[in-house]
C-alpha cells in the first residue's frame, strides 16, 4: 500500500496545487473514500489515483512511513511555519499544520492552463481566460471546511499529452458532453465529481452561485473567474440577472469584492431556499426584441410596477434574436410567458459554448433557426413562434405589432395581440398574470377545499366523512393523528356543492379535465380512479366487438389480454424481439406490424382489423417510433385504431424531445404533416411509384415494401389515436390516479357512445375524490414546471448512468447498467445506434441525437436496467437482501439477473447521489465477503454466475390457439379468447399435470391447451393463454424460472390444461 502511495505521490509532485485543493479532501466525512482508494491502488492503477487521493492518503500515513516514503522519493518536507508566521489561508481559519511536500529542485513544470469562454459585461461577445495554479505555502488539516472548488484545476495525470493552449479546442471546457460545464481535463475523486459532473449545463447554476460566495468569503482570486462563467447562465434568468453581473463586475474592478458578499449571499439563499417556503410565485417572462431595442420601459412599465403583495410576480429575460430565445426556453425552466416585438429579430448563431449542453439544440434552435434564415425576413417571426410552440408548447405567447395580423395559424397560436403605438402595458400585464392563473387552477381540488371547508352536516353514506366515526373512537385515534384532519374533511359522496360526477360531470370535473386534454394535446381526456388496467379496458370495449380483430403485443399488460376475453375480439399476437440473457422482451418491429397487416390485406379481411395495441414505453425503457408507425400502417389501413398503453411514460409530454415519441404528440405532428404541401406532392409520387405493389394481392409484391416508407393517403386517413396514461407512476398523482386521452376524429357523434357505455361499465360510482384532485394538481404541477422537473429526471438518470459506468471504479467491475446496444438489436437503430454512454471518453452522449433520429426503437434513459449476473445474485436476491435491507432502497421490477431503477420528477440530486454512493457500498462489501470466505474459489458461486450468464432461459414465443378456439376463414392464430376462458370455469373440462410430466407428453407429441392466463413476475407477461397450446420451449421456460410469484399456476397441483374430451365437442365457430 505504501509503495503504491508513493507511486501515486510522485506523479502528484509533478504539479502545482493549492492547500484549499488538499484541505478540503483530508476531512471530507466519506465513509467509504478508503475502500475506493485501496481498490484502485491494490488494482495496481495509480494513474486513476488523483493528487487529492495521494495528498489524502499521505496525510494518514505515521511521521516514520511519511519519512521513509521521502527519501526513498528524494523529497524533503516543506517545513512547519514558525510561530506566529503562519500562511494567510492558516490565518483565515486557524487548525493544526501539517507538512507540506515539495520534490527536490527540478525543472519545473509548465503551468496547467485551462480556457473557458466568459460573457461580457454586454453581452456583445466571449473573452477566452487564461488563469493557473499558484505554489502551496501550507497544507492544513482542520474540521472547518469548505466545499471543494467548483473551478479545481488538479493536474490529469493520464498518458495522453497536456494540451496546450493552442490545441485546446473552442470552448473544450463548456462544451464537455457529461461532465462539469467547467471541468473538462480535470481529475476528481468521484465523490466529488459526482457533485460537479451534471447532463444539462444549468443544474450547475446554483452550485456555482455558493461557490462564489465561498470565494468571495475567503478573498479567493477564482470568484473572479466564477462571475466570468455565471455571465453565460444569467443572461438567460431574471434573477439575479445581467444587471446583477455587471455590478459584480465593476465591484471587483474596483477591487470592492468583500462589498458585494451580502448581495451574492441573498442571491444564495433564494436560490437555493425550499420552492414551498416561497412567499409568492415568481416566474420569468421572456422578451424578444429587436438587436438595437432598448428594454428600459419594459423594467419601468412591467416589473418596477408590480405590486409586492400580489400572489403573482414575474421578472423580464430580455433577448435580442432567434438562437437566444430559443435558448432561454430550453435553459429556464421557469420561463411561463413571452413576448416576442414584432421588430427585425436577428438570425445569427448563439454565440455561447453552452449550445452543446442544451437539449436537443441542432434541432430544436439551429433547424429553425436555418429555416427562419432561409425564408423572407418578414416570415422569421412567424418561424419564432413555432420554434417556441414545439419547444414549450404550454407556454402564453403575446405579439406586440404595429401590422395588422392576418394569419390565421398565428392567431391560433398567440393568446392576444398589442398594438405598439398604445399604452398596452397594463394590459399585458394582466393578461400574463391571467393566463399563467389559467394554467395554474385546479377546478376540481380548489372545490374539494371550499367543499371540506364548510361546516356541512352528513346524513349520507360514509360514516368516515369529516372524521365523524374518528372522533367518535376511543380505539382508532391513531388513524386519524397520521392523516390528519383534512382528508377526511374532503371524503365525500356528494356530486353537488361544488363538486361533481364522474360519470357524468358537468361543473368542476369536467373542467378539469378539459384542462388535461389541453395539456396533453388531446381532443378528450378522461380521469380513472382504479388504474391503467381499467383504462385500458375502457378502451378496448369501446373500440372493439365480438369477432373483431385486434393486433397486439404478446407481452403487454395483463389487462390487454383480459379486455380481449371481455370484448369477445381474437387477439392476433405478434411477438417482440427477444432478451434472451436478461429475461425480457423488446418491443415489436413496424415490419412484423406490416406483414400482419398486408396479410389480412391479402385474405380480404383487412376491414375486420380494427386496432392495434402497443406499449411505449416498455417497462424496461424501449420506446416506439410512434409516428413512423402510425404512418406506416395508416398507409395499409387508413382508419386503424391505435391504442398507446403509455403507463409508464406520462411525463414525456412536457419535454419537447421525449413529446416527439408519445400518442398524443405524434397524433399532433401527423394531423399536420398530413396537411402540409410538401407531404402532400411526396405522397403523390409515393403512390405514382408504388401504387401498384400497394393495392396487389401478392406476397412478393408486399415483400418489396418491407423497407419502403409507406404514405397514407390524406384524404382517406381518419386519426384515432388514445393514449392510457398512470399518471400516478411518474407524476403528482395519488396511487391508482390515471387518465385516457383521446386524439379520435371521429369520436364526437361517433365513438363517444361506446367510450361512455364502456367508461359507465368499469368506472366506480363511489370514486375517490382524492385521487381525482391529484390528478387535477397534477397535470397544473406539469404545465407550469414540467420541463424543467422532466429535463432534472433525465440529468440525474444520466448522471447514474455516468457514475455506474465508469470503468475505472470496481463498481463496473462487478455490476452494469445496460445501455442501447444491450437492449435494442442493431437493426431497429441504424440511424443513430450508439449507447448513452462512451466508454472510450468515459463520457455519456447525447440521448437527444438518437431520440430526434429515425431510429425504430430508442431507449428511456430513465429507465436504468442493473445487470447483477457477474456477482452471482439474482434479480430478487438483490433487490430485497442487498438494496431494500441494507440500503433502504426500494425497487420493484426485477428479472433473473437484474434490477431496473427509475427517475421521475421527484428524484433529486441527493436521492441519486445516495444510490450511486448505496450501490458503491454494496460493491465494496460484496467483495469484502466474497473474498474472504474464498467465494471466488468457490464451484458453487461460479455455477450461480454461470446460470445467471450463460444458461439463460430461452423466452418463448406465442404458439398458437387449439383449433376449437379458431375462426375458419381467418389467418389461423385468432382465436375467441373468451369461449377458452369461460370453457374453463367448468372443472369437470380441466385436469393437472406436473410441469415434468406436461413435458414429457409434449415431447410425446401430445397436443396440451392451457386453460388460464399464467403470467410469471418477473417478468410479467402471459406465457400461456386460455386455449394457447403449450410447446415443450414454454415448458422449459417454466422449468428454468426461479421466480416465486406466478399468476395462474399452483405448483401444488401442477398445470391446468383441458381435457381432451372436452375439446373434442367444442367449436368456437
Amino acid at each position: 500500500f505504501g509503495h503504491s502511495v508513493a507511486v501515486a505521490m510522485a506523479h502528484s509532485m509533478q504539479a502545482a496545487h493549492s492547500p484549499t485543493e488538499v484541505e478540503w479532501l483530508c476531512e471530507m466525512q466519506v465513509p467509504d473514500l478508503v475502500n475506493d482508494v485501496m481498490y484502485a491502488l491494490l488494482a495496481a492503477k495509480p494513474q486513476d489515483v488523483s493528487l487529492y487521493v495521494a495528498k489524502w492518503a499521505i496525510n494518514r500515513l505515521n511521521a516514520a512511513q511519511k519519512e521513509e516514503l521521502f527519501s526513498s522519493f528524494g523529497m524533503v518536507p516543506r517545513p512547519r511555519s514558525q510561530a506566529g508566521t503562519s500562511s494567510p489561508s492558516s490565518n483565515a481559519r486557524g487548525g493544526v499544520l501539517v507538512p507540506a511536500l515539495r520534490p527536490h529542485p527540478k525543472p519545473s513544470a509548465p503551468t496547467a492552463s485551462y480556457h473557458c469562454y466568459a460573457h461580457g459585461p454586454k453581452r456583445q461577445h466571449y473573452a477566452k481566460l487564461n488563469f493557473s495554479h499558484k505554489q502551496p505555502e501550507v497544507i492544513r488539516q482542520t474540521h472547518k471546511l469548505s466545499l471543494p472548488r467548483a473551478l479545481s484545476t488538479a493536474m490529469d495525470f493520464d498518458d495522453r499529452p497536456t494540451q496546450t493552449p493552442s490545441s485546446v479546442p473552442a470552448g473544450a471546457l463548456l462544451r464537455s458532453r457529461s461532465q462539469s460545464v467547467i471541468i473538462q481535463n480535470v481529475k476528481l475523486p468521484d465523490f466529488e465529481r459526482g457533485v460537479l459532473d451534471w447532463y444539462y449545463s444549468h443544474s450547475q447554476r446554483p452550485m456555482l452561485w455558493q461557490n462564489l460566495e465561498r470565494y468571495i468569503r475567503a478573498g479567493d482570486p477564482l470568484a473572479r473567474d466564477t462571475i466570468r462563467y455565471l455571465d453565460l447562465f444569467e443572461m438567460f434568468f431574471s434573477f439575479p440577472g445581467p444587471d446583477f453581473m455587471n455590478y459584480l463586475h465593476s465591484e471587483f474592478e474596483d477591487n470592492r469584492q468583500s462589498a458585494v458578499l451580502e448581495e451574492v449571499s441573498e442571491v444564495v439563499q433564494r436560490l437555493t431556499r425550499p420552492p414551498r417556503l416561497a412567499e409568492r410565485h415568481e416566474f420569468d417572462v421572456l422578451l424578444v426584441v429587436g438587436d438595437d431595442y432598448d428594454p428600459q420601459i419594459w423594467y419601468e412599465q412591467m416589473v418596477r410596477s408590480q405590486n409586492p403583495q400580489d400572489p403573482l410576480g414575474y421578472g423580464l429575460v430580455v433577448v435580442s434574436n432567434f438562437a437566444e430565445a430559443l435558448s432561454a426556453l430550453l435553459m429556464n425552466g421557469n420561463i411561463q410567458s413571452v413576448i416576442v416585438l414584432d421588430e427585425i429579430i436577428g438570425t445569427s448563431p448563439l454565440d455561447s459554448p453552452l449550445s452543446d449542453s442544451l437539449s436537443a439544440y441542432n434541432v430544436l434552435v439551429e433547424r429553425p433557426l436555418h429555416r427562419a434564415k432561409a425564408d423572407k425576413s418578414h416570415e422569421t417571426l412567424n418561424h419564432l413562434i413555432a420554434a417556441i410552440r414545439i419547444i414549450r408548447a404550454e407556454l402564453d405567447i403575446f405579439l406586440v405589432t404595429e401590422r395588422q395580423v392576418l394569419d390565421s395559424d398565428l392567431c391560433r397560436t398567440v393568446r392576444r395581440v398589442f398594438f405598439a403605438r398604445e399604452d398596452f402595458y397594463g394590459e399585458l400585464h394582466a393578461a400574463i398574470l391571467s393566463w399563467v392563473s389559467k394554467r395554474q387552477a385546479t377546478p376540481f381540488f380548489s372545490a374539494l377545499v371550499t367543499y371540506a371547508s364548510r361546516p356541512i352536516g352528513v346524513f349520507h353514506a360514509m360514516a368516515i366523512s369529516r372524521g365523524s366515526s374518528l372522533l367518535k373512537s376511543t380505539w382508532i385515534g391513531d388513524f386519524l393523528q397520521f392523516y390528519g384532519m383534512n382528508i377526511f374533511r374532503a371524503e365525500s359522496s356528494a356530486t353537488c356543492g361544488g363538486l361533481d360526477s364522474l360519470l357524468d360531470p358537468t361543473g368542476s370535473l369536467k373542467l378539469a379535465q378539459k384542462k388535461a386534454a389541453e395539456a396533453y394535446g388531446a381532443h378528450a381526456t378522461y380521469f380513472v380512479t382504479n388504474g391503467t388496467s381499467t383504462a385500458n379496458k375502457v378502451v378496448l370495449q369501446a373500440v372493439l366487438g365480438p369477432g373483431d380483430i385486434c393486433i397486439l403485443d404478446r407481452d403487454c399488460h395483463k389487462s390487454h389480454h383480459y379486455g380481449m376475453v371481455m370484448t369477445g375480439a381474437l387477439p392476433a399476437y405478434l411477438d417482440a424481439y427477444p432478451l434472451h440473457e436478461y429475461s425480457m422482451y423488446g418491443a415489436v418491429g413496424i415490419s412484423d406490424i406490416k406483414n400482419k397487416l398486408f396479410e389480412y390485406k391479402r385474405c380480404g379481411l383487412l376491414d375486420r382489423v380494427k386496432c392495434i395495441v402497443l406499449t411505449n414505453c416498455t417497462f424496461d425503457g424501449i420506446v416506439y417510433n410512434v409516428q413512423m408507425v402510425m404512418e406506416q400502417c395508416l398507409a395499409i389501413k387508413p382508419d386503424l385504431v391505435f391504442l398507446w398503453d403509455e403507463a409508464w411514460f406520462a411525463y414525456a409530454n412536457f419535454h419537447p424531445v421525449l413529446k416527439r415519441r408519445t400518442g398524443m404528440g405524434a397524433a399532433n405532428r401527423l394531423n399536420l404533416l398530413l396537411k402540409a404541401k410538401e407531404y402532400q406532392d411526396d405522397c403523390k409520387q409515393f403512390w405514382d411509384r408504388y401504387g401498384d405493389l400497394m393495392m396487389s394481392d401478392e406476397a412478393e409484391d408486399h415483400a418489396k415494401l418491407a423497407d419502403v416508407r409507406l404514405y397514407p393517403k390524406p384524404k382517406e386517413v381518419v386519426l384515432r389515436v388514445y393514449a392510457t396514461q398512470s399518471t400516478h407512476k411518474s407524476l403528482t398523482a395519488f396511487r391508482q390516479g390515471s387518465m385516457i386521452h383521446i386524439f379520435d376524429q371521429i369520436f364526437k357523434g361517433g365513438t363517444d357512445i361506446s367510450f361512455k357505455e364502456a367508461f359507465y361499465t368499469h368506472t366506480s360510482t363511489s370514486p375517490n375524490y382524492q385521487i381525482l384532485a391529484s390528478l387535477d394538481v397534477g397535470r397544473s404541477q406539469m404545465q407550469l414546471e414540467g420541463f424543467q422537473f422532466v429535463t432534472d429526471m433525465l440529468g440525474h438518470a444520466m448522471h447514474i448512468r455516468q457514475n455506474c459506468g465508469q470503468t475505472h471504479t470496481n463498481l463496473s467491475k462487478w455490476l452494469k447498467v445496460l445501455d442501447v446496444s444491450d437492449l435494442i438489436p442493431e437493426q431497429y437503430r441504424k440511424a443513430h445506434g450508439k449507447d448513452y454512454f462512451n466508454k472510450r471518453i468515459g463520457q455519456m452522449d447525447r440521448f437527444e441525437d438518437a431520440w430526434m433520429s429515425h431510429d425504430e426503437f430508442v431507449l428511456d434513459p430513465t429507465r436504468l436496467t442493473l445487470f447483477t449476473g457477474k456477482t452471482g445474485i439474482n434479480g430478487n436476491e438483490f433487490k430485497v437482501d442487498w438494496l431494500m435491507d441494507k440500503c433502504d432502497i426500494q425497487i420493484n421490477k426485477t428479472s433473473r439477473n437484474s434490477v431496473l431503477f427509475q427517475t421521475n420528477i421527484g428524484t433529486s440530486y441527493s436521492s441519486t447521489n445516495f444510490l450511486v454512493h448505496s450501490l458503491r457500498k454494496i460493491v465494496h462489501e460484496f467483495e469484502r465477503d466474497h473474498i474472504a470466505s474464498g467465494g471466488h474459489l468457490s464451484a458453487v458461486w461460479q455455477a450461480k454466475v454461470d446460470n445467471l450468464t450463460k444458461n439463460h432461459a430461452l423466452l418463448p414465443n406465442f404458439t398458437c390457439f387449439h383449433d376449437s378456439f379458431r375462426p375458419k376463414d381467418t389467418l389461423g392464430n385468432e382465436a375467441s379468447m373468451r369461449d377458452a376462458f369461460y370453457l374453463a370455469f367448468d372443472e369437470n373440462n380441466c385436469e393437472y399435470l406436473s410441469v415434468s410430466q406436461a413435458r414429457k407428453a409434449a415431447e410425446e407429441g401430445e397436443i396440451l391447451t392451457g386453460t388460464t392466463f399464467i403470467i410469471p413476475y418477473p417478468p410479467g407477461f402471459p406465457i400461456i393463454m386460455p386455449g394457447q397450446i403449450i410447446s415443450v420451449g414454454i415448458l422449459d421456460y417454466m422449468q428454468k424460472l426461479d421466480v416465486k410469484e406466478i399468476h395462474g399456476y399452483n405448483p401444488v397441483q401442477g398445470l391446468r390444461i383441458f381435457k381432451k374430451s372436452a375439446l373434442a365437442n367444442f367449436s368456437s365457430f
